[in-house]
């Protein structure tokens, strides 16, 4: 089962769980997804041990989808 975590102040909350079998919950996914990056989260995909990469679209196939705020800062 993909998760999509969004990290906040409680550490991180689920929004969204779904298989490739479940089209509802894919919907639900992608629209959570969407909401979030229209809310200024970044979306990170681990790529290896200690790599990951920034995604605009949804992979439906990664395992762990983390939402997060850019860092601030100057």
């Amino acid at each position: 089962m993909s998760r999509l975590v969004r990290m906040d102040r409680t550490g991180h909350t689920t929004l969204a769980e779904w298989t490739a079998g479940d089209p509802e919950a894919i919907e639900a996914a992608v629209t959570a997804f969407r909401e979030e990056l229209d809310r200024g989260y970044f979306a990170m995909v681990s790529t290896g041990p200690g790599h990951a990469e920034q995604v605009k679209e949804l992979p439906l196939d990664a395992d762990l989808v983390i939402l997060r705020l850019p860092i601030s800062g100057g």
